[in-house]
C-alpha cells in the first residue's frame, strides 16, 4: 500500500494502512485508558503511545496504532525496558531505579517510562517534536495513569465477617 507522508501522524497505522475505526482495537472496554493516551499526543511530532505491563502485555494503545501493532510493540517494549534496567550498575550503583529511556532513530524518537509499579508507557516522535515537551507531558501522564490505575478499596472490604 503506498502512503502520503505524514499519514502515521495523521492517524494511519504503523504499516502505513489507515485506521478508519475498523482497527481501533481493544474496542470491547479493555481499551478504557486509550483515551488519556490520545490525550497525551495531542501535542506537535508525536505519533504513537502504548501503555503495557512489566511482561510485555499491551493495557492499553492509542487510536493512531492498531491492536496488533501494539501489542508485537508492548513486547519489544518491556524487553528494552529489562535491557535498560539491567545497566544500572553502568550508573554507578546496580540498585539505582530506572525511570526512562529514550531511544534516536534516523525518523525520530521512542520515550519509554515507568508508569507505576509493573506499568510502563512508551510514546513514538518524530525527529522534530520537543524533547522536553513530550518528556513533562509523560510525567503528567504518568500520574493521571496512577490515580486510573489504582483501585479504591470496596465498601466494606477488609471489614469482619
Amino acid at each position: 500500500m503506498t502512503t502520503v507522508a505524514g499519514d502515521k501522524e495523521r492517524g494511519g497505522t504503523m504499516d502505513g494502512a489507515r485506521n478508519d475505526g475498523m482497527d481501533k482495537g481493544m474496542d470491547d472496554g479493555t481499551n478504557r485508558l486509550g483515551w488519556m493516551l490520545d490525550d497525551a499526543l495531542r501535542m506537535p511530532g508525536t505519533r504513537y503511545a502504548i501503555l503495557l505491563s512489566a511482561d510485555g502485555l499491551l493495557m492499553a494503545h492509542s487510536e493512531r496504532i492498531g491492536r496488533d501493532e501494539a501489542e508485537r510493540q508492548a513486547a519489544g517494549m518491556a524487553g528494552l525496558q529489562s535491557l535498560a534496567r539491567s545497566t544500572a550498575e553502568f550508573c554507578g550503583n546496580e540498585a539505582t531505579t530506572w525511570r526512562q529511556t529514550v531511544s534516536e532513530f534516523d525518523d525520530g524518537y521512542v520515550f519509554l517510562v515507568a508508569a507505576g509499579p509493573g506499568a510502563y508507557l512508551a510514546v513514538s516522535a518524530t525527529q522534530h517534536v520537543d524533547m522536553e515537551a513530550v518528556s513533562f507531558r509523560l510525567q503528567e501522564l504518568v500520574q493521571r495513569l496512577g490515580r486510573e490505575m489504582t483501585s479504591p478499596p470496596r465498601p466494606g472490604a477488609g471489614a469482619p465477617a
